[in-house]
């Protein structure tokens, strides 16, 4: 009895130590299991998932014909700029063109007090009619003592003698015509003429002054022929010669471009910039204005059949200079070789075929074999996004 009663605590006990092993068996398991079962999705979205496509925008390498260009940023110089002088002396009477007046060839601009050069015009007509009556009094002399000496009724040296005042009445007479002919042109001179059309840049003299031959009156400028002068280094003489042509643009006229040609060469470099001047002449045709700023590309070399792509199409990495070649959605790097560069084009040596389709906008965010997404040019990329890195 008493062995029954010790024994049964003892049962019990070792019934519960053997289901709690049981239990935490069981428990265990279905933690394992829950936690496999949870994370079976997340590890297969995982597997499914990657760095994103890279949006960007391409373009294809074309063949161009280039133009090398030797570029800098020169003055513009009016070609014609006379500065007007008095050819007679007088004084001003009336100014007619005040600066910024726009004139035309032939306008009247100045006058000069004529009265002198009237009064001797006068006296110039007045001698030459003088001189026209004696004249013809000696003409008809000299008929009829040709008549005289053909009967024998005078000698020959009265013949002569009246021939040779003839002949310096003659002479008299043409030089009392020149004197005329010039006073008359002093005359004329009187009226001060726009020399070209043009504008008025400076007014010097004043209504009153007194001038003399070759005092200034007007400083008159016409921009429908310009001078550019384009500096460049010492390094590019070499490269400069007559007639190669020059583009110029100026922010007077934007996105307008005059072509000229160079037409002077300075024979020597100015003391002050150590630069070689270079002069090209041109008719201004989108009214630009003289002293204005220039930018000045002279083509020293055309190169034919050069394959280009756009500046941004080249970016910089560990290889070197490389461009971006999209195949079947992926992007191919290739390390090329670049040479002259124009309007944003870039000349590509090596490395690229043509027709060969590039990544534009976003090649800088791109690597080798990286997802690409491209996008019509003619809408707007958003910001293209580095890719994401991988692990």
């Amino acid at each position: 009895m008493s062995t029954t009663q010790s024994e049964a605590p003892a049962a019990l006990c070792m019934q519960a130590c053997g289901a709690r092993p049981l239990i935490s068996s069981v428990v265990m398991s279905l933690v394992v299991m829950g936690t496999l079962v949870g994370c079976a999705p997340k590890a297969e979205e995982k597997k499914s998932s990657g760095p994103p496509a890279t949006l960007i925008t391409v373009i294809q390498a074309r063949t161009v014909t280039l133009d090398v260009t030797e570029d800098t940023l020169g003055t513009l110089e009016a070609v014609i700029d006379p500065k007007i002088g008095a050819e007679v002396a007088g004084r001003v009477v009336k100014v007619l063109a005040r600066p910024g007046d726009k004139v035309k060839k032939g306008q009247l601009i100045c006058l000069l007090d004529d009265a002198d050069f009237t009064i001797q015009t006068r006296s110039d007509v007045a001698e030459i009619q003088r001189l026209e009556s004696l004249l013809a009094q000696q003409e008809r002399l000299v008929g009829r003592q040709q008549n005289l000496v053909g009967r024998g009724f005078i000698s020959q040296n009265a013949l002569d003698d009246a021939i040779a005042q003839r002949n310096a009445l003659r002479a008299q007479l043409a030089a009392a015509r020149a004197r005329a002919d010039a006073g008359q042109s002093n005359l004329g001179k009187t009226r001060v003429l726009a020399p070209v059309d043009g504008e008025i840049e400076t007014q010097i003299v004043a209504p009153g002054d007194y001038v003399k031959v070759g005092d200034p009156l007007f400083k008159l400028v016409s921009n429908k022929r310009l001078r550019a002068h384009l500096p460049f280094p010492e390094t590019a003489a070499v490269k400069m010669r007559r007639g190669l042509p020059v583009r110029i643009t100026s922010p007077q006229a934007p996105g307008k471009v005059v072509e000229g040609e160079i037409d002077d060469i300075r024979p020597s470099v100015t003391e002050t910039s150590r630069a070689l001047d270079v002069i090209a002449r041109f008719d201004n045709t989108q009214s630009l204005l003289s002293g204005g700023t220039i930018n000045g590309s002279v083509v020293v070399e055309r190169k034919q059949n050069v394959i280009v792509v756009p500046e941004q199409s080249v970016v910089l990495r560990p290889a070197g200079k490389v461009a971006y070649v999209v195949v079947d959605g992926k992007a191919q790097q290739r390390v090329v070789e670049t040479g002259a560069k124009q309007a944003g084009m870039i000349e590509i040596l090596n490395g690229l075929t043509d027709g060969e389709t590039v990544a534009l906008d976003g090649a800088g965010f791109l690597t080798h074999g990286a997802a690409v997404s491209v996008q019509d040019r003619g809408k707007a990329a958003p910001a293209a996004t580095p890719p994401r890195p991988q692990g």
